[in-house]
């Protein structure tokens, strides 16, 4: 049977701007493939072949980089999302999610098993599961801690120079069962957290699946630039299998980004750094 599979692609990445206003981040490139071609390989790989793609934003460059799939060794489907529904609410409007299913933001670089995550998941009897990842958070201040309620004047208990604060956080990876679609309102605006307390309000179980290996949600500036840096060091790593060489590499070059004809699609050349626009640094930006 076909593993499903989820990928949430609809969104502008504005935090990546300006790249983003002329690529949907997941056809960013890193290293000599792009993202979102390094999450399709994977998603193969582990047998998640029945994938469906949630767009929005410039989803006419990702159905013209992979198509229907075939080419790719998977069969692609497109949701089109005609106004932004969170990073829940496309859940509410996709047909055919009958039997438990995976879904990702389709900006997740990580070496994580998908299809060991589907087993623990269902072994575990959970509704929803959440893939975590350890993360520590360090303050770019000296944190005080005081006596009681901070007031003009109150006694000083403690200092900690620039403290390290570990959290769990969420991969952007979870895997879900279909009764959990009853608690998404079809065409409503819905984020996982949201609902994550719908189900716990109403006794479902939600579990959290946690993995130790390499993970990077690129969703800001000082995470892409470092995917880039680290693709190289790790990709040998997301790439579980020896990569087929007759599975194209999916994502388009600068001259599609111009409107001219699809070389890339037509010759499955990855972008690189050079297909990019050219921006000012944003350190030139602060300094000029």
């Amino acid at each position: 049977m076909n593993k499903k599979a989820i990928i949430l692609a609809g969104g502008k990445g504005s935090r990546l701007g300006p790249y983003t206003t002329v690529l949907p981040k997941p056809l960013l490139p890193v290293g000599d493939r792009a993202i979102l071609d390094v999450v399709v390989h994977q998603l193969q790989s582990y047998g998640f072949t029945d994938l469906t793609f949630a767009v929005g934003y410039l989803a006419h460059l990702i159905q013209a980089v992979f198509g229907d799939g075939s080419k790719h060794g998977v069969a692609i489907r497109y949701h089109m999302e005609k106004e932004p529904l969170g990073t829940a609410g496309a859940l509410g409007t996709i047909e055919g999610l009958d039997e438990t299913f995976l879904a990702m933001n389709g900006d997740v670089l990580t070496t994580l098993d998908y299809a060991w995550l589907l087993e623990a998941h269902r072994r575990s009897g959970n509704a929803f599961t959440i893939a975590s990842h350890r993360r520590v958070v360090r303050t770019e201040y000296g944190v005080i801690h005081l006596d009681g309620t901070a007031e003009e004047m109150t006694a000083v208990t403690g200092y900690e120079e620039k403290p390290e604060i570990p959290y769990i956080v969420s991969m952007g990876v979870y895997v879900v069962e279909p009764e959990v679609l009853e608690y998404v309102d079809p065409g409503s605006y819905l984020d996982v957290p949201d609902l994550v307390v719908r189900l716990l309000e109403d006794g479902r179980r939600v579990g959290s699946f946690l993995y130790e290996g390499y993970w990077m949600d690129i969703g800001r500036h000082d995470d892409y630039e470092k995917a880039i840096l680290e693709y190289d060091r790790v990709k040998h790593h997301l790439f579980h299998d020896a990569l087929d060489p007759s599975l194209p590499t999916t994502a388009p070059v600068a001259s599609e980004l111009r409107g001219e004809a699809p070389v890339g699609v037509r010759n499955h050349r990855s972008p690189t750094a050079s297909d990019l626009p050219r921006f000012p640094s944003r350190r030139a930006a602060d300094t000029g």
